[in-house]
């Protein structure tokens, strides 16, 4: 028996050996195995999730835009000498597949999760936190994001374009519609809008118009959004609306990736009536859906959007654009304009600042230490610079961890995305506005 015992024990060493040459030569398959990262102390892992294929948002151009950027600085000697691994998921906007990618992070033992998108916010955020992993640069989609003591947020997300959207609206517009998702996160726009609408002082709430995130038509909701702004669905209407009576109605709606589809809806309806302005944020719109929908012939010739960053023809964007033209490959799905890539990038270049800062083996905990001791982070002046120190925190009520309240006023003007004001505007004063939380 002992015989016995002694060749297979030769017979297990050596098919171990042998499996540890198979892993050699195929790092790609064998890198994602859980456990690598705590294997090997040179490398950093991290990731990113997003959803893809989902008919609802879908944020591809996040996740490939993070392999792009860890391809970069790994083929120009890493970070501090260390490898970047960057592990994607797909969250599919639900709440099982957030969990999944959480529950992955943990196995996984990243060292941070950043640039991610997920509407999931009390799913995933659990799960990181009793795990003690740091969310770095999220999109801003939920409240988890502007609560959680173990988030760290680049932009003022969904809160600050709400805000920043009704401050721009309220000069140009005396009546407005808000078109805006039928979904928790959705039930927070509303107030956040009338929050911006009324620093003009005399603009009265926006009509509230929920819609699903998934639909193929949208005319009913096009519809209800006119009669919200006192207007029938075509000049000579059942009314009897005139075409002077559009003036001063504005329809802005924040449905993500199906924002246009309701805007053809809403432009069939008004084919033969008179103008009324529209609008969206940076997300719901962008130059590549001005481009594919006929450019300065497009039904957003003249719109307004709101963003967090600078207009994507902005210089600022260069080096982020050589990453992509140099390390991306030709894939498709990172578009220079998204401000989800944007954010993505701003993330990333937050982790290598913080991974710079760090002394010794790298974990969540030592990256979260970093990010909360480290000096300011210069972005190239893409945001202002960003800190999560405790004197740093701007403290609007229902976002403590908020760090930056800029938005960007854009204009769609001959089929470009262009500023509607320079430099970025504070809207911080008027986050403090809003009633009943945000």
């Amino acid at each position: 028996m002992t015989a016995w015992r002694s060749k297979r024990s030769a017979r297990t060493m050596a098919a171990l050996a042998a499996t540890t040459g198979i892993c050699a030569s195929l790092l790609t398959g064998c890198g994602m195995l859980p456990g690598d990262a705590r294997a090997d102390e040179g490398t950093v892992t991290v990731m990113t999730w997003a959803p893809e294929g989902t008919e609802a948002t879908n944020m591809p151009g996040m996740p490939a835009m993070a392999q792009a950027y860890a391809r970069w600085v790994n083929a120009t000697g890493g970070i501090n000498g260390r490898t970047l691994r960057v592990l994607t998921c797909n969250d599919h906007n639900d709440s099982v597949g957030a969990a999944r990618c959480a529950d992955r992070a943990r196995t996984e033992e990243v060292a941070a999760v950043v640039g991610s998108y997920s509407q999931h916010g009390r799913t995933f955020m659990t799960a990181l936190e009793s795990a003690g992993i740091p969310y770095l640069g999220g999109y801003g989609v939920t409240d988890e994001e502007f609560t959680s003591p173990l988030s760290y947020p680049v932009n003022g997300g969904q809160a600050t374009l709400l805000a920043g959207n009704g401050h721009q609206l309220a000069d140009h517009c005396e009546r407005v519609s808000l078109v805006r998702p039928d979904t928790v996160s959705g039930d927070q726009l509303p107030r956040l809008l009338n929050a911006g609408l009324a620093t003009a002082g005399d603009r009265g709430p926006a009509a509230d118009i929920r819609a699903p995130e998934d639909a193929s038509a949208y005319t009913e909701h096009a519809r209800r959004a006119l009669a919200g702004v006192g207007l029938a669905e075509a000049a000579g209407g059942a009314d009897g609306t005139a075409g002077d009576e559009a003036e001063g109605a504005c329809v802005t709606a924040v449905l993500g990736g199906r924002t246009d589809t309701f805007f053809d809806s809403f432009r069939r309806l008004r084919e033969d009536g008179p103008g009324v302005r529209i609008a969206s944020v940076l997300g719901s719109v962008q130059q590549s859906l001005v481009d594919r929908t006929g450019g300065p012939d497009s039904q957003w010739e003249g719109a307004y959007a709101t963003g967090w960053y600078p207009v994507s023809s902005d210089p600022r964007w260069a080096q982020m654009k050589s990453v992509i033209r140099e390390h991306a490959f030709g894939d498709n799905r990172i578009d220079a304009a998204d401000p989800g890539v944007q954010t993505t990038w701003i993330a990333y270049t937050v982790l290598r600042a913080a991974l710079e800062h760090t002394e010794g083996p790298v974990t969540a905990r030592t990256v979260r230490r970093a990010l909360e001791t480290m000096p300011p982070v210069d972005t190239g002046d893409l945001t202002p610079q960003l800190s999560w120190r405790y004197d740093d925190m701007l403290a609007v009520r229902d976002h403590p961890r908020l760090v930056n309240a800029m938005v960007t006023f854009q204009q769609i003007r001959k089929g470009t995305l262009a500023p509607a004001r320079k430099g970025f505007v504070d809207v911080r004063d008027t986050l403090e506005t809003v009633p009943g939380g945000s």
